[in-house]
């Protein structure tokens, strides 16, 4: 259990995966609420976790061009 533990703090990826799983979460609801009832609950989640996948991309590009020395 303990190895299982640090494991999850020395990996990033986790933990990015569960904070865009949470941050979806709270949006949905918003994002649900602005379009009316035209979208299903499903479909909000997916446009939320959408956006969330291209900002995290967007962000790691710009590092990847700007500071290629470090990958």
């Amino acid at each position: 259990m303990q190895e299982l533990s640090t494991r999850f703090c020395q990996k990033r990826l986790p933990k990015l995966l569960l904070l865009s799983l949470l941050m979806a979460a709270a949006i949905a609801p918003r994002v649900q609420a602005t379009t009316g009832l035209s979208l299903e609950r499903g479909q909000s989640l997916a446009i939320v976790l959408l956006g969330i996948t291209t900002l995290a991309l967007s962000v790691y590009l710009f590092v990847v061009i700007f500071q290629p020395e470090r990958f």
